[in-house]
């Protein structure tokens, strides 16, 4: 298909292609702006979300990880972050941004058996509500012993009367309604507040026919879609939904794409430890299913260029080196893999061998042998580079 088909694609709004992070030590984060559109339970959210107080350190809030100054998603290059109550405790997973979940369908298998949706990357939660209470709770996050511990430091904060006046005056007497309730007001503040939302990137104003896409992006826009090419599209849909709704930039479904072993997490060390999406070892009711151990959920990639790692173990620092491993993984696998003493590529090394058969090697641009000239070259690179710049949001 030309460059020209799929432009005139884009301009007509169809599609043109096929088918919870640790802790930082970043300390406290920016005061809250008053939005006189959120309910008085997601205006308290909003204050919870920035508090570090209700940390065991007394330095660590949800924004700290999630930064509203960088998409909602970590300020630093550090694979996973340090949380527990003397920050150090290193975390597992690296940090995923809050944008655009708003949206996020509730965990279930597809017709045709896909599996799709759920918070987290491994879908293990049902709503931001239960999304939210693991870090408050986890060892190597914010690290408190218990929710009586969480509801013991918000009962100390300059909100706690706005918290009995919305939630009752014996709120504080049952820690786990408490607790329930400061993460119910963590959920509404996500799903309230529009930015975690906003649709006002160059893209969606492209869409919106207010302004042009140079010609790099357009370029660069052509091969995301291209199924010959980036195929990016078949999971990061670009197009308008049937309503006329703004692209989410996935489709919420997993995929396993054998991202190499990032020995910068600590757990690593251990090389019996592997971290296998879907059947653990996070997630523990579908353990058994083997056939998908090592698939993630697939991210949104709005805000894609202000990430600073990518895939969840962190493994790439630059949206560079993410898109060189998608396009060159099978054609030059020693550029991402290490080498075994005999010289052979030890891929897809954060597996175990039992599952090397589940990683996607069958839809471009995974369908490639060693040798084999890549999907995209480095000039076609940077186009979708260009392109995927145009996702971020905020653009004036």
């Amino acid at each position: 298909m030309s460059v020209f088909t799929f432009l005139a694609c884009a301009l007509l709004l169809t599609a043109c292609g096929g088918g919870s992070g640790g802790a930082s030590s970043s300390g406290s984060a920016a005061e809250p702006v008053a939005d006189s559109q959120l309910s008085a339970q997601a205006a308290l959210g909003e204050k919870i979300f920035r508090d570090t107080s209700l940390s065991a350190s007394g330095k660590l809030a949800c924004a700290s990880c999630h930064n509203p100054d960088n998409a909602h998603a970590q300020t630093n290059d550090l694979a996973v972050q340090l949380g527990g109550p003397n920050l150090d405790v290193p975390g597992f997973r690296a940090v995923p941004s809050l944008r655009y979940l708003n949206l996020t369908p509730n965990f279930f298998f597809a017709a045709d058996g896909t599996p799709t949706g759920g918070f987290d990357r491994d879908g293990r939660a049902g709503s931001f509500a239960i999304q939210a209470a693991r870090p408050l709770l986890a060892p190597h996050e914010m690290g408190n012993a218990s929710k009586a511990d969480v509801v013991a430091n918000l009962k100390r904060a300059s909100y706690a009367e706005q918290f009995r006046q919305i939630f009752g005056a014996g709120i504080f007497d049952d820690a786990d309604a408490a607790f329930d309730r400061i993460t119910f007001a963590l959920q509404q503040y996500q799903k309230e507040d529009g930015d975690f939302h906003p649709y006002d990137s160059k893209y969606d104003q492209f869409l919106a026919g207010k302004l042009k896409l140079n010609d790099a992006e357009l370029r660069g826009f052509a091969l995301f879609n291209n199924p010959a090419k980036g195929n990016c599209a078949a999971c990061h849909i670009s197009s308008k939904g049937a309503d006329g709704s703004s692209p989410l930039f996935t489709d919420f479904t997993y995929d396993n794409i054998g991202v190499p072993r990032n020995m910068r997490i600590a757990a690593t060390a251990n090389p019996a430890y592997f971290d296998l999406g879907l059947c653990g070892p996070d997630r523990l009711d579908l353990n058994t299913r083997t056939d998908l151990c090592g698939a993630f959920k697939v991210p949104t990639l709005r805000n894609v260029a202000t990430r600073k790692v990518f895939f969840h173990n962190g493994r790439f620092t630059s949206l560079r080196d993410a898109l060189g491993f998608y396009v060159r993984r099978d054609t030059n696998p020693e550029e991402w893999y290490p080498l075994a003493a005999d010289g052979s590529v030890m891929k897809f090394n954060d597996l175990p061998p039992q599952y090397w058969s589940n990683v996607n090697v069958t839809e471009v641009p995974y369908n490639r042998k060693r040798g084999m000239t890549a999907a995209l070259s480095a000039d076609e690179i940077e186009d979708v580079i260009k392109f995927l710049g145009t996702l971020t949001d905020g653009y004036k």
